[in-house]
Formats: structure tokens, sequence, C-alpha cells
């Protein structure tokens, strides 16, 4: 018999931490912290496998899972000294979900399960507090109505408003136990009035209701949004956690919180996280009261005048210190935890590597290695890559001049600017529009993932420091301000209320999620400085890499900052984009609608200075190292003037009839110019453009060795290359030139010709093309492009409903598509070698700088990679990482 439930509980566990694909990281931990006889209430973990029966049988159960869940409930109902269903004694359950991976807040939650009129009676008999039992039973009855049945939570609040309202109250703690019993009446016949049917006083029915709907959110569109955002499979599924009820709400000697073992947004190494007293835990992170610091040094930090868990409950703290110490220690890594003290006694509901920003992962790391807790190994492998991403953001200019309208808590770090947007809808639609917003909600919620992720700020007038708006924020890199309480916002009118007056949607603000100010306008950025612990975890990542790191550059400035982020070199410079500013667009037009070779060769004169120019600072900003250039790709009309304006000038510098222009311009007109007169091409129909090209670089090299004492050794990329014949054409050209140069400049040039790879015929009838390729880059955008079938430009359309309907767990512009480019990509790996066993192998397209595809290149044995500048502390560290796996 298959084994679908694990208990755990009173020092012994049928689970471990190494259990995780099978008990879900919070089944896994709750078990590994039994086992280490912490104090956790006792329970039982329904494997993520039951996730996939679920799923695979129109969303049932197995048969033997109900035995299995009534066995647990009576070792759990021994351990607690209570009976699930009982009316004396009665065992109250807690249900979450708890997959592989953290997904913080995107799935569902049920607390006080096992509530109804009778038990509630009991509860308070038991308790010795009759307002204590109907205040849980109200939010019994909210939570299951909207989680397991589908009643709008909003429902609810309107309800618990208009009685508090009616009672002449502010707080939810303000409400008698008379007043919560007027309040469960009204919600009762909500329930029944709209969904025709009673509130489930059944206990057992309640508890496979909760079930079933735990299950059932790992599809709902907030949990797919968040695994598409952070490639979590949606296989992997959710275990779905019981657990005998604590209360935080029991009064003043109760509390409920949430800590890290250190500080996510900057990895100082100090206990940090917040409280509320007589509160559940749902509480403190949806924002509604204000909470509490933990310690005192925190407390004072805030000037908050109300007292820290260390001074209102010593030996809680004292307790739940020295846990959190042991539990760094233990899984040697930054705990984020979840606990309940129940009148006096801890209560450990969760323990997991805590998500933080970069900045903080990059010290948490540092430090542990540096103490001797981890390798320098493991701290290159603890850092996400993608993630470094946050420490690429401008942040604040300290010299700006700051118009401060509000301020908050300094929820995420970084800065960012954008005009105001009050919905999520409205977030994306703006984003996709080319606009950068920043989203402003009182509280975000689950429902917001896709706003936050398309916002380049947020700002909430509500929540603490792990708020979902905050940890969210986090996660994502995205700066974020929380509490802003000074701050109002207006849905009605969609209006920002501030001391500086109102602001409406499309007004600009920016936000520092660093201070937790919130600025009016646009405020000056400053680049940041990527040393310390960054430098640290990238000198530790280069010792433990094989493969170069190059970038996708063209002009000085991205060739700069590529040198400062590390780059080995350059592996793409597209030489089309050149072209496009000033005299040069005038030459290249004229070079283009000329009508013979002269013409042609006229302009290219024109163009050839430019070009010498260009890859001569190229070559001295890069200095030692190698850098390739493509020649010319795209189709000749992409540079063909299109306005009335341009036409006239183009045809009066090339002194022909504004007619005469207009009819060349239509003749190079093309059907599908992805697929037409373009790449080497070019080069075989035009061989003086490659021409002028090939002498432009080897002219910038000689000039540039001079300058620079360096020895340039330029590769020559012939792009589109499907036929060796072809390239064999083009590198005729090539050589020409080269011996043509090296006879005027009486110096010999050493330089490479290759090819970039990025059709499927190149790919399968590599071993020919490495007759005359000395290298392969592999341009991964154009070989996914035409491997598929599908335009990069227009398939954003269609390939995200093909991610929601589990056609494709990604998109194949944004990492490889392993099974069919990637296959590709290994058979001209294979066969290019097979011809030339030393050719230099590299990818220079978007994937360069995805950590998933730098992890294919490494285990296909590519040279390089390159990407992006900004990217390339990214590929630094994927590249390490991939090698540490092998």
């Amino acid at each position: 018999m298959t084994k679908w439930v694990y208990t755990f509980g009173d020092g012994q566990a049928e689970g471990s931490a190494g259990d995780r694909n099978l008990l879900g990281g919070k089944g896994a931990n709750l078990a590994e912290m039994s086992n280490l006889d912490l104090p956790v209430p006792p329970g039982m973990t329904i494997t993520t496998e039951v996730c996939g029966w679920y799923y695979d049988n129109g969303r049932s159960f197995p048969a033997e899972l109900a035995d299995q869940v009534s066995a647990a409930l009576e070792h759990i109902g021994k351990l607690t000294g209570r009976t699930f269903g009982d009316t004396e004694r009665p065992l109250l359950l807690s249900v979450r979900s708890g997959g592989r991976a953290s997904m913080p807040g995107m799935m569902d939650t049920v607390l006080n399960l096992g509530l109804n009129d009778h038990s509630v009676l009991a509860m308070a008999r038991d308790a010795g507090d009759e307002r204590f039992a109907y205040d849980s039973y109200r939010r019994f009855i909210q939570m299951y109505s909207d989680v397991v049945m589908g009643l709008d939570h909003g429902v609810f609040e309107e309800i618990l408003d208009d009685e508090k309202a009616r009672f002449g109250h502010e707080l939810d703690t303000d409400l008698s136990a008379d007043e919560w019993k007027q309040v469960i009446a009204r919600y009762k016949q909500t329930v029944e009035e709209e969904l025709d049917e009673p509130f489930p006083q059944d206990p057992v029915k309640q508890l496979w209701g909760a079930i079933g709907a735990v299950f059932s959110s790992w599809m709902n569109a907030r949990a797919v949004t968040y695994r598409q955002l952070h490639n979590i499979p949606a296989e992997w599924g959710t275990a779905v956690n019981v657990q005998a009820m604590v209360f935080g709400n029991l009064g003043d000697t109760s509390a409920t919180g949430v800590a890290f073992t250190r500080n996510p947004s900057t990895g100082e190494n100090k206990l940090y996280g917040e409280f509320l007293v007589n509160a559940q835990g749902e509480d403190v992170v949806a924002g509604i009261r204000t909470p509490q610091n933990i310690t005192e040094e925190a407390r004072l930090e805030a000037a908050s005048d109300r007292p820290s868990l260390e001074k209102l409950m010593p030996d809680a703290f004292g307790e739940f210190n020295n846990i959190c110490q042991r539990l760094e220690n233990h899984y040697r890594d930054m705990q984020d935890l979840e606990f309940t003290i129940e009148r006096g006694k801890l209560w450990m509901l969760q323990t997991r590597s805590g998500k933080r920003t970069a900045k903080a992962a990059l010290k948490i790391a540092v430090e542990l290695a540096e103490a001797g807790v981890i390798t320098k190994e493991e701290a290159v492998r603890r850092v996400d890559p993608a993630s470094l991403d946050q420490l690429l953001h401008p942040t604040i200019d300290p010299h700006a001049v700051r118009d401060v309208i509000g301020a908050g808590l300094p929820a995420s770090p970084g800065a960012a600017t954008g005009e105001i947007v009050f919905t999520s809808e409205e977030a994306v639609a703006m984003a996709e529009a080319g606009l950068k917003v920043i989203l402003v909600r009182v509280e975000t919620s689950p429902e917001d993932i896709h706003g936050m992720h398309a916002a380049e700020g947020i700002l909430t007038t509500r929540g603490g420091m792990t708020s979902h708006a905050a940890v969210v924020a986090r996660g994502m890199g995205t700066p974020c301000v929380s509490g802003a309480g000074s701050l109002r916002v207006d849905m009605r009118s969609e209006t920002l209320l501030t001391v500086a007056g109102p602001l409406k949607k499309g007004d600009i603000i920016t936000v520092d999620g660093s201070t937790g100010q919130v600025l009016k306008g646009a405020v000056a950025m400053l680049q940041p400085e990527l040393s310390g612990d960054f430098g640290q975890i990238m000198e530790w990542a280069d010792a433990a890499r094989r493969m170069k790191i190059r970038t996708n550059a063209e002009t000085p400035a991205d060739a700069r900052a590529a040198r400062s982020f590390g780059a080995e070199g350059i592996g793409l410079c597209r030489t089309e984009h050149m072209f496009f500013e000033g005299d040069r667009i005038i030459a290249m037009r004229e070079m283009i609608l000329a009508d013979n070779e002269k013409g042609r060769r006229s302009a290219l004169e024109k163009l050839l200075p430019m070009q010498r120019s260009d890859f001569t600072e190229l070559f001295e900003i890069m200095k030692g190292t190698p850098v390739t250039i493509r020649l010319l790709d795209p189709p000749l009309h992409e540079f063909l003037p299109k306005s009335e304006e341009e036409i006239t000038e183009v045809a009066t510098a090339m002194d022909v009839s504004i007619d005469q222009m207009r009819e060349r311009t239509e003749a190079l007109h093309e059907f599908n110019p992805m697929l037409g007169h373009r790449g080497c091409r070019l080069a075989i129909s035009y061989p003086e453009i490659a021409e002028m090209q090939a002498r432009a670089i080897f002219e910038a090299a000689i000039e540039a060795g001079r300058s620079s004492g360096e020895h340039v050794v330029p590769e020559i990329m012939v792009p589109l290359v499907g036929l060796m014949e072809e390239l064999r054409f083009v590198k005729a050209r090539i050589d020409a030139v080269a011996a043509e140069v090296m006879g005027e400049a009486g110096q010999k040039i050493e330089y490479l010709v290759g090819t970039m790879i990025e059709l499927p015929r190149a790919a399968i009838r590599a071993h020919r093309i490495a007759e005359e390729a000395e290298f392969f880059s592999f341009g991964t955008n154009d070989l996914t492009q035409t491997t598929f079938g599908i335009s990069r430009d227009d398939a954003a359309g269609f390939l995200t409903t093909y991610q929601q309907k589990g056609i494709i767990e990604q998109d194949p512009f944004v990492s490889i598509d392993i099974d069919g480019v990637g296959e590709l990509i290994e058979i001209a790996t294979q066969k290019g070698r097979a011809t030339r066993p030393h050719i230099k192998l590299g990818i220079c397209g978007e994937h360069g700088g995805d950590p998933q595809s730098i992890r294919f290149c490494e285990k296909t044995g590519l040279d390089y990679v390159s990407c992006s500048p900004f990217r390339v502390p990214i590929a630094r560290l994927a590249a390490a990482q991939a090698a540490l796996e092998k």
C-alpha cells in the first residue's frame, strides 16, 4: 500500500528534511524540527504524490487516503488529548499548503478548522474566554467560505465594517463575545443566501473540503503566474500540512509572529521580525494591524513606543532566540520562521531558508563561508544568479534634491521612478505599452502578482516588513515601500493623497526602497558599486568556472560597462547598429539605393573611416581580449527611408528624383525578410559590403595594436550561413582584403573567420561548415525562430497561452529549448569538433545571460557565452554554478 500520509510531533516524525520532494518544503521542515525535539504542534503531511493523483484522476483522492488521514488524526489526538469532531474536547486544525519550492502567499490556508455551533461552546469553556472562541469561529467561517466555498472574503469584510460601525468600534479586538455572535449570525446567513447552502457543521466534511481546496489552489491563477515567473514545474505539486491548532489570539499572554535569523534586506546578522499580541498568523502578513518589533534593539531603531517581544515576554523570547540560532546552525543558512505563543508557551510553526535580496544573499553567503560554516563553493551556489540584477539597478544620487511626500518602511531596496497606477491590470497594460509604472495600493494581495511583476516599484499604505508586498517585492528584486501611513489611497477618484497635495494616475513619483521614502517626480540616480561582498563572490565564482564570459556590444559605452562587470571579450558586435545615426544612415541609404557596383563602392568609401574608427575604439577598450565582429546581417530595407521627409533627403543627397527613390525603395521590399536577402546572402550579392567591413576591421586592428601595445586578433563572423560554399565564398573575399591590408601596412595580421550557426541546416551540416569556419557562435535567437518557425516579435501573443495550458514550460526565447534547439547545438558541436577538434564554440543570443541556458552550455562543453553588458555578472555566477554541478 502506498504511504500517502506522514505524521510528526512530540519529538519524532515519520519524515525528515531530506524528504522535501515528497513532503514539500514546509512538511519536510516540520518533520525535521520535530526530530530536533523543538516545540512543534503535532500534525500530518499529505504528500505531493497525492496532488499528482488528484489532478490525474479528475480531482479525486486515492482510495486508501481516507483511512490514513483518520489514523493520523487519532495519532494527533493522542498527543494533544483531544478528539477531532468531539463536542467536549475538540481537536481543531490548521490546513496549509507546502510545495517543494517556497511560494509565499500564492496558495490557500484554512485555520480553526473543526469549529461549529457546538464545538465553539466547548472551546469557550476550555479557554475560559468566550470572546476568543467566537472570534476564532468567525475567522474560520470567513476563511473557509472564501477558500473552500468560493465566497469572496470582501463580502465578510463589508459585514464586519458595518457591524463595527454599528457597535461603535474601530478595531476587531474591541468586539465582545456577544457582538461576535451577531457577526457570525450575519456571516452564516450571507453564506446561505449567496451559495444556496448552509455553512457546513460536520468537521469531517470541513476537513476534506479544505484538503481539496489546498490541492486546487496549486492551479489558481496567482500560483500559476508565480511558478512561471520562478520556473517552478507544475508537476511538482504541493503537499498539504494538517496541524493541531495553537492560538496566538488567547489574550495578552499570547502572540504570533514572523522572523528571520538575519536581516533579509541587508544580510546583517541580527534577529529580524515582527509580532502581534492577541492575534493569529494571518494578521501579521495581512497588514490589518501594525506589528511590533521582536527585539528591543529593533524597537529603539524604529523609534516605536510599543513594547518588543524581548521586553513583553522575555521567557518566550529567550527560548525563541535560542531556537533561531539552533536552526540557522542546523540548516547552515538564514531561516525564515513562523511562531505562535499560546499563553506563554512557544510553538514553532515553520522554518525555511528565507527569501532575501541579492545584497543580503551575498553578505550572508560570504559571512557563512568566512566563518567556516559553508565552503566557498557552497557560497557561490547559494546566490541566485538572476537575483544579481537587483544590484545593477540605479539608486538615488545622494546629492539629488528629495521632494519627500511620504515615508513608510524600506521593504525592498533599490529605487524606481514611474507613473502612478492603482490596479494591477493598469500596471500590466501600461508596462506593455512601454511605460514605467509604480503600483500604488492600500495593500497588495496574491491576486496582484501580475501587476507587481510589471511595475518598476511598489508602494503600499498599509503593511509591515513581512507583509505580502514586502516579501514578494524582495523576492522579485523590485523596490518597495510598504506601510506608508501618512499617504492615503482613494480608489474611487484614483488619487494618492499626500502632504504636498493630491496626485493622480499618471503622475510621476519615485520610491526609495532602501530608505522608505516616497518622492514627487523623477530623481537623479546612480549606478551601484559592485565591490565588497559582490566582488568576493565574483572572485570565488571566477575561480570555479570553466567557460569564458563575453558581452554583446557595439558601442563604447556598452563595451566599457561590460568590462567593468568582468566581461572577457566581445562575443557579438552587431555592425548594423553602427549605421543608423547622422551621416552614416545617409551614406548607408546611398549605398543600398545605388543601382550599380560603382555607386555602392562610392557610398561605402564614406562609411569606411566611420567603421574603422568604431572598431579601433572597441579594440582599445577590450584590449587583450577577443572581439567578434559580425558582418552586416539584416535585410537592406531596414535602413531605407520610410517617411516622405526621409525619402526627399536621400533623393537630394543622391541627386535622383523622389519618384525614382520611391520606386527603388519599393523594389527592395521583401515579404518575409527574416528569411530573405540578408546575412551572408548580402555579402555574396554585394561582396563590396563585406570587403569594406573587413578592411575597416583589419586597419582598426593595426591601429589599435600600435596605440595600445596589445596584439589584436579580430574574429570575423559571417551570419546566416547554411551552406559551406556560402562561407567559402565570403571567407575568400575576407582573406583577399587581409592580404591587401597586410601588404599596404607591411605588417602581418592574425585573425579568425567563423560563422554564426542560426539555421537548422547549418547545425546538421556543421562538419562541412567547419572545413572553413575557425569558430562557431550559436545565434540562439534566430536558431530558435528558424527551428520553431516562430517569429520572436509576434510570439508573445500565444506563447503565454501555451505556458498557461501546459504545452510548454518556458518561453524558448528566454531559456533554450533543450530538446529541440539544444539538440541542434549539440549536433553542431559534435560535428564541428569532429572536423576541427579545436574549433572555438560559444553562444551570443539573449540566452547567453540565462542561468538555465548557461547550465546547458557548460554541459555541452562550449568555450564561452556572450550576453548583454548588464547580464555579465549573472553569467559569471551561473557559469561557476554550472561548473560546480559537474
